[in-house]
């Protein structure tokens, strides 16, 4: 979809997503012919992943797009099959930190942009436990971690704060 926004053009792509079963979310892909070019001459793109847990061909965005930040939602969260009875099983709906590195590296992404892990009381993987999981994959320096309410004007500017908190 095309969207005019202060007189530019803007191309906004859904990405496919899994999430709570029946109930819709999606993410998207951001790009705008300013953002220039970048690897292999592909369009630089902004990725959001949205509310979702790995999805295998989200990978295929390599191929038409250079993603410069990855905007993921983590935090490994779970729901129950059946939002009535507490007591039914649960399954996840959200990234964990492995399937974030695993999508990420997939992507072929600059910058990973961590967000959502400490906003929802379903969620079990937390800023520290992203942390180590990051460190033990060896991605700790393209990791661009953001304070809630604060701006993060250096994010798409030269990453000048890559590792660590913006």
């Amino acid at each position: 979809m095309e969207v005019v926004i202060a007189g530019k053009k803007y191309l906004v792509i859904g990405t496919s997503t899994k999430h709570i079963v029946n109930q819709e979310c999606t993410g998207f892909i951001l790009t705008v012919e300013d953002f220039g070019q970048g690897r292999d001459s592909l369009p630089n793109a902004i990725y959001f992943s949205g509310d979702t847990v790995y999805v295998g061909k989200l990978k295929q965005m390599a191929e038409r797009f250079h993603t410069c930040a990855a905007i993921f939602n983590l935090g490994n969260a779970h729901a129950h099959t059946d939002m009535t009875d507490l007591t039914s099983p649960r399954y996840q709906i959200i990234m964990d930190g492995k399937q974030a590195v695993g999508l990420f590296r997939e992507i072929k992404a600059d910058c990973l942009v961590p967000m959502h892990y400490e906003s929802w009381h379903h969620s079990t993987q937390f800023g520290q436990e992203l942390r180590q999981v990051f460190q033990e994959e060896g991605i700790n320096d393209q990791i661009c971690w953001l304070r809630p309410g604060e701006p993060a004007n250096d994010l798409l500017l030269g990453y000048s704060q890559r590792g660590s908190t913006i």
